[in-house]
């Protein structure tokens, strides 16, 4: 039995604080009895991306989706995200061969086409968009239990939204042990793959409190300063819960497809930046990203209440059709698209689009417009907003790389979360309307890891020489003199990639679809 135990969306900086300071006991464990690597990840550009990578081993340019809500070029509009085909995950590739998986709370993911064993979404928390409720067989769901909602939505959050929202975050890594050792007292399976989402959300809304309009005091702000690092701590304890109820010699598989650190992104004042590049000039106070003007009027709390009357199909619809409202295609050459992190940019081409409007000889021209034009625009400092401006079709060749936009916008690498403005010389002042997306923290370009050990021969409280490295993968890559742990392994000549994961699962399975897979297999512990 294999059991991967994904502690998402964990971030580097923290792990290695708490590894160093003797905390993080089950994590540390594997890793001492283990093997560590790094993992190259979509994530650089495309975090949401990066789950379906780790989930299935097909490459990002290949599978070509990146968020929740994407623009379906044949309808002329954003639809969420189950619109689009996706590729078969580990868990669907077991069930062709007939083998079995328990699979809890896949970030991100969708009810499998084929399955066998157990599935079950939604049980330490409930997330409408990325992780709704869902079970495969119905019986599943009764099982697992069902989470409490916790439905991020964007805005500025209360002290008190933070403290319900930090109650419930902390209880869901137990919940998701309690259901796991419930599955495995029952049933053997192949595959066990449960992921720990609470860390994900806790590092948006817990990396810091800028968010917040006032400090808050005294136990308020104890308990929301150390709102991250108690849910890391949840999250490894009931890592050793499940570890301890592995069958014997079963291998463990610790991985984060996708990092966090501070709050860098910019990205709901593109529409603003963009629609003044492409006007030539600066436009009137509030034109442009008419959904992010619509989250800044209405409150958090009664945008929730809104979307917790609606059936969850109809919140997803109704949300889907607001991402783009506003925009006249029969006119714009290219235009902003959702996106929480990196800015996204589509052009409305000819022969993709339905409405299309740039032609292939004009849009190299209009790349560079856009490019040049977005690089002049200063954070109120006078430093530069843009990193970089990059083509991910170059960067992520593959059979789905129309799904992707066109243009990925690299932000510079500050705290952007208290920033009110740009401004560029040329295309004038953006205002970013109310608090943004209210996230303190975000996600990195990298810090994609995997620990690779077993059940067996983990050594709980097992923590390495403080002199070490203390990064979560353990020194990052492995040594060149390494010994394989399985007659399938094989030390590939490129760096690591997140698609490794599912290689690996495959080859020490020897499922049949191993050779089609595009990753290789990691060398164990």
């Amino acid at each position: 039995m294999i059991c991967v135990l994904q502690f998402d969306a964990a971030s580097v900086a923290v792990l290695e604080r708490m590894l160093a300071a003797g905390r993080l006991e089950t994590l540390a464990g594997l890793r001492a009895a283990g093997r560590s690597v790094d993992l190259e990840t979509p994530a650089v550009d495309f975090a949401a991306g990066a789950f379906h990578t780790l989930y299935s081993g097909v490459e990002l340019g290949d599978h070509g989706l990146f968020y929740p809500f994407q623009f379906d070029a044949a309808v002329q509009r954003a639809r969420y995200a189950t619109a689009f085909e996706a590729p078969l995950a580990v868990w669907e590739l077991l069930a062709r061969e007939g083998r079995r998986s328990l699979v809890l709370d896949p970030y991100e993911s969708r009810p499998p086409r084929e399955w066998e064993g157990a599935l079950a979404c939604g049980v330490g928390f409930r997330d409408r968009v990325v992780l709704p409720r869902w079970s495969l067989p119905r019986s599943a769901g009764r099982v697992a239990g069902r989470g409490p909602q916790a439905t991020e939505i964007f805005g500025r959050p209360s002290v008190g939204e933070l403290l319900r929202l930090r109650g419930k975050l902390l209880s869901a890594p137990s919940r998701l042990a309690d259901a796991a050792l419930r599955f495995l007292a029952r049933e053997r399976f192949d595959l066990a793959w449960i992921t720990f989402p609470a860390a994900h959300l806790a590092g948006h809304q817990y990396w810091d409190l800028s968010q917040l309009a006032a400090e808050p005091e005294g136990d308020a702000r104890r308990l929301l300063t150390g709102a991250l690092e108690d849910i890391y701590d949840a999250v490894d304890a009931a890592m050793g819960r499940i570890v301890a109820a592995l069958p014997e010699g079963s291998d463990v598989i610790v991985t984060s497809a996708v990092g966090m650190e501070v709050n860098t992104s910019r990205a709901d004042l593109l529409p603003g930046m963009l629609a003044a590049v492409l006007a030539g000039g600066p436009l009137p106070e509030g034109e442009g990203g008419a959904i992010w003007r619509l989250r800044a009027a209405v409150p958090p709390r009664a945008r929730r209440a809104v979307a917790n009357a609606l059936p969850d199909p109809v919140a997803l619809e109704l949300t889907s059709r607001l991402e783009l409202r506003g925009i006249d295609f029969e006119t714009t050459p290219a235009f902003a698209h959702p996106a929480d992190n990196q800015g996204y940019i589509r052009f409305n081409r000819t022969g993709r689009e339905r409405d299309g409007i740039v032609g292939d000889a004009e849009a190299d021209a209009l790349a560079e417009r856009i490019e040049a034009g977005l690089r002049s625009f200063a954070d109120p400092d006078g430093q530069a907003a843009v990193e970089s401006v990059v083509r991910p079709a170059d960067l992520y060749p593959g059979a789905r790389t129309d799904r992707l936009p066109d243009l990925v916008v690299r932000w510079s690498e500050r705290p952007a979360t208290l920033l009110d403005h740009v401004s560029s010389d040329r295309f004038g002042r953006v205002s970013r309307a109310g608090a943004g997306s209210g996230r303190s923290g975000n996600h990195t370009p990298g810090d994609a890891w995997a620990v690779l050990s077993s059940a067996a021969t983990s050594t709980s409280g097992a923590h390495p020489d403080p002199s070490a490295s203390t990064h979560p993968s353990g020194s990052g890559h492995p040594s060149a003199d390494a010994q394989p742990g399985a007659a399938a392994d094989r030390s590939p000549q490129r760096a690591p990639r997140l698609a490794d994961v599912t290689a690996t699962i495959a080859a020490r399975l020897e499922l049949d679809a191993t050779a089609d897979l595009p990753g290789h297999p990691l060398p164990s512990g």
